[in-house]
Formats: C-alpha cells, structure tokens, sequence
C-alpha cells in the first residue's frame, strides 16, 4: 500500500464546484469530494455530466465558477500534473522517444539529460524495443502506453485519465488496466481516472465517484476495499459483481432524479 497515514491531509480537495458555460449550460453544481494522496478514484456517469469538465478544472486547463479547489496535502497545485486524453495526441511526424521526451523538452531539458528517464518511462510501459517507431507503426493500444509514459515521464504526483482506453478493443483495454494498475501500484501516483465503464471503474479503483446527469453533481461515493494486485480472480468473483451492481443502482437512481 501506500505507506500514507491514514489520517494525513488530502491531496486534492473540492468543495461546492459548479461551472456553467458561457452558452448558459450549467455543467457542474455543487461537487465535493476529497481525493488521498497516492489513492486510485475512477468518475463514472452518463455522457455530458461533466465528468471531463471536472478533470479539467482539477487540471487547471479551466476555472470554476464557484466553490473552492484546494490542495491541503502540498498547499498548491503541483507544477507538474501528468494528462491522458481519449485519444493518444502523438505527434506523427515525431518517434516514440521524442513524443515521451516533449514535456522534458518544455521544460528546457536537453535529450542528453533526458534520455535515461525518457527510456525508463518507455520501459515501465513496456515499449522500450519500440522507441524508434513512429505512432503510424505502432497499435492503437501502443500509441497509448506511448501516451502514458509521456503523462508519467515527469514523475507526477497525480495522473488524470479522461477516459484513455474507451476506443480499444475489450482484450487490449483489459491489458492496459492491468498495466497501469501495476504501474500504480510500483510509483502511487494518485490517479483520477474517468470512464464509462462500470465494470472497468470498479475493477481499478479504491473509489468510485458516481456522477448524476447535467448538472453534474456527485451521486454516491462507493469504496472498494479488495486487495491489490487484482486480477481474473477478482473479475470473477461475487464480490466484484455486488460493487458493480452498487454502481449501477447508483446510476440508475440519479437518472431517476
């Protein structure tokens, strides 16, 4: 586990977040929510709660309107806060190497300097053999560990995924849950994972958020308390299908409301 106090600050804390857009659509009313340092919670919900809006202000790509983000664990935002995207946003004209490489680059460091911690990223994703390859020769789900060696190349203390594996096939999706639940479990970046899938929510996370229809707003929040490493075993067992069900039920009482 973590080795973090069970009663040590939050990282990230929300209170009262709403944000409403300037066309009049209030995306967001009221969200609060406390997220541990090196905890592992997924945001589940129907298409257009606001499930990536929040992410994003969690991000500081945008501003809520009212309510309060703050960062009891550190005091601040972390400079450095590692981004997934559905869809791997490689560069194509650019190797794998140097896609993993970019966000160092911005920050001024030379490839010299960069080059161990570039392969080790590729490394811990599994593609250190494919560093010279260009994205148009690699898997849709390699671009993606492509993608996630670069979230995780500076070492972040917190990693936000807007829905990363949603276009692979289910055998593939189900490798890279596995993978990151490893690279989790090896580095205990705390990890905001969003997704439209209950059973993939409840398979990798310690918490699930439930998130009811526009407004978004936070239905239930539905700890799983099974050990890690997780496995078929966990696929498959009683218990797993119980939390499954719980967030269904969830979902399907905020469409209710």
């Amino acid at each position: 586990m973590s080795g973090k106090r069970p009663d040590a600050p939050p990282l990230l804390s929300l209170t009262g977040i709403g944000k409403t857009y300037a066309n009049g659509i209030v995306a967001l009313s009221g969200i609060d929510a406390s997220i541990r340092e090196g905890g592992f919670v997924s945001l589940v919900g129907p298409s257009g709660c606001g499930k990536s809006t929040l992410l994003r202000i969690i991000a500081g790509l945008i501003e809520a309107d009212t309510g309060t983000l703050s960062w009891p664990a550190s005091g601040t935002r972390p400079a450095d806060i590692g981004f997934v995207f559905q869809d791997a946003t490689l560069m194509p004209w650019a190797r794998a190497s140097d896609n993993v490489y970019l966000p160092l680059k911005l920050k001024g460091i030379s490839w010299k300097q960069a080059e161990p911690r570039v392969m080790d990223a590729l490394r811990r994703v599994g593609l250190a053999d494919f560093a010279n390859a260009y994205p148009r020769e690699l898997s849709g789900g390699m671009r993606m560990r492509v993608s996630i060696a670069r979230a995780l190349v500076t070492e972040p203390p917190l990693l936000l995924m807007d829905e990363p594996f949603a276009a692979l096939d289910e055998f593939t999706r189900g490798k890279l849950d596995d993978d990151l639940l490893a690279l989790w479990q090896a580095q205990r970046f705390t990890t905001v994972f969003v997704t439209h899938s209950i059973y993939e929510s409840v398979y990798l996370s310690e918490r699930v958020l439930v998130m009811g229809a526009r407004p978004g707003r936070i239905l239930a929040d539905i700890e799983i308390s099974e050990p890690f490493p997780r496995g078929h075993t966990f696929r498959e067992s009683p218990r797993y299908i119980e939390i499954c069900a719980q967030v269904s039920a969830a979902l399907r009482e905020g469409a209710a409301i």
